[in-house]
């Protein structure tokens, strides 16, 4: 792939001060990140998992603005490759990942009353847990941003299938939420790592193509969806942690 370097110019900006939403739609993602940096100058941040999508937005994102913040939830419960990864990423592109925790009397309180098993029991339960280990962090990681930067695709699962490259985020106080890979494929997405050499979750050739915490994570079987191993226990509809449903 080839992408023109730096930020949209003002000439390049048609949007004043109302975004256009459908205008991003033929855009390269290596534009929309330009524009929105261009817009938003110190208020994007990019929200990474340290998945494969993630990693592909690092790299755009160290070429057209090493000051944007890239942060990432660690919830105590990753995959030591996952923060093995992390390591790795920083070393490679000479930067250090704001890292959001959950509050730990919190997690000892829920550990306490429901003990370490109780989301296989219920979907309210996993959700209670994914909002205290990612929904609450991540509200703080968005305080007085204008926009941020996720690596959804409509490919991943039915629950994304409908997303938009721009959209305003309603659960999160009308900020803007860009998703610049949402029309790309499984395909593109490792044909960008492989040829920028960028580094991945090495867990991703073990079977794993999406990664969380260690508890909600399993590898996939022959034939399986791509998200079959996250909460394989709900139906596809539930498969969501809360960091993207719906305000």
């Amino acid at each position: 792939m080839r992408f023109k370097t730096g930020a949209a110019t003002e000439e390049e900006l048609t949007i004043p001060t109302e975004i256009q939403i459908n205008e991003y739609e033929n855009l390269s993602a290596y534009e929309v990140i330009s524009r929105f940096i261009s817009l938003y100058h110190g208020k994007v941040v990019l929200a990474s998992s340290l998945g494969a999508e993630d990693q592909v937005l690092t790299h755009m994102l160290r070429q057209i603005d090493p000051q944007v913040e890239i942060f990432t939830i660690d919830t105590g419960r990753l995959y030591p490759e996952t923060m093995q990864l992390l390591e790795e990423t920083q070393r490679r592109y000479n930067f250090r990942y704001k890292v959001y925790q959950p509050r730990q009397h919190n997690v000892k309180g829920s550990l306490d009353e429901n003990g370490p098993d109780s989301i296989y029991n219920s979907i309210e339960s996993r959700r209670a847990c994914c909002n205290m280990l990612k929904i609450e962090p991540l509200q703080r990681a968005l305080q007085g941003v204008g926009a941020w930067i996720t690596g959804l695709r409509r490919e991943q699962s039915t629950t994304r299938e409908a997303i938009s490259i721009v959209a305003i985020d309603a659960a999160h106080n009308g900020i803007y939420k860009v998703s610049p890979l949402a029309n790309w494929s499984e395909q593109n997405v490792w044909d960008y790592i492989q040829e920028h050499d960028v580094p991945y979750n090495k867990l991703h050739d073990q079977g794993y193509p999406s990664i969380g915490c260690v508890t909600c994570t399993r590898a996939i079987k022959l034939g399986e969806d791509i998200r079959a191993g996250r909460w394989w226990w709900e139906i596809p509809e539930h498969k969501e942690c809360g960091l993207h449903r719906p305000g």
